[in-house]
């Protein structure tokens, strides 16, 4: 439970980054950082599943993809009310 907090807060500080960047071309680096680290954790966890869990969770890897897909090419604006609503979830979720 307590990694899951420090996680959450991780990555809630990460999205207040993203909302709290003046620069728009910056915003829109945190914004694309943050697909290239989605990528790469989605690709981990699919390689350290065997055969049978990649087929139980094909549906839901492609679902993630196909989310980080519609991420890109955002605008700072649009990467700020991502984050927003990002970091509202996080803090509905928190127990």
């Amino acid at each position: 439970m307590n990694n899951s907090v420090k996680t959450d807060d991780i990555i809630f500080n990460f999205f207040k980054q993203i909302c709290d960047e003046k620069d728009e071309q910056k915003c829109v680096e945190l914004g694309n950082s943050w697909i290239k680290a989605m990528e790469n954790n989605l690709s981990t966890m699919e390689k350290n599943l065997d055969e049978k869990d990649k087929i139980k969770h094909k549906e839901d890897i492609q679902n993630n993809r196909n989310h980080l897909n519609s991420l890109k090419g955002k605008s700072s604006t649009e990467w700020k009310e991502y984050a927003t609503k990002c970091m509202i979830e996080i803090m509905d979720n928190k127990v």
